[in-house]
């Protein structure tokens, strides 16, 4: 009886382990981008409503198109792009003539072979000097 049970927990086992490396090889099988060809070409990620939030990138590689999920923050910057990440400095002081403050970004990464400026500047307004309150 203990024969019995050991070769029908040894049988489950099997199965489950044989199911689980048909799953794993099924999804290798499905693919992504990259599966088949190894130089896909990205295009930028396009929100799917106004100007940021989740959208689509195209890719293309041979005759092949893939479209993937992506998602453009809400933060970012027009001028340089959702995929070019850039490494800043601190603020520039206060320019009192324009009223605005600027730094420098140095390229960092580009992602989906995005084409990236290696040096950017950008400025914002300068923020007027707020006195603290004081606790009562």
């Amino acid at each position: 009886m203990q024969r019995r049970g050991f070769l029908l927990l040894s049988l489950l086992a099997l199965l489950a382990l044989t199911s689980a490396v048909a799953k794993k090889k099924d999804k290798v099988k499905k693919g992504g981008p990259g599966s088949e060809c190894a130089e896909w070409t990205w295009g930028p990620c396009t929100p799917s409503s106004k100007d940021c939030g989740v959208g689509f990138r195209e890719g293309t590689c041979g005759a092949q198109t893939q479209r993937i999920r992506c998602r453009v923050p809400c933060n970012w910057k027009k001028e340089f792009g959702a995929d070019c990440k850039y490494k800043f400095e601190s603020w520039g002081a206060c320019d009192g003539g324009t009223g605005t403050k600027a730094r420098q970004g140095t390229l960092k990464k580009a992602r989906y072979n995005a084409q990236c400026q290696e040096t950017i500047r950008v400025t914002k307004p300068c923020t007027p000097k707020t006195k603290a309150k004081a606790k009562g």
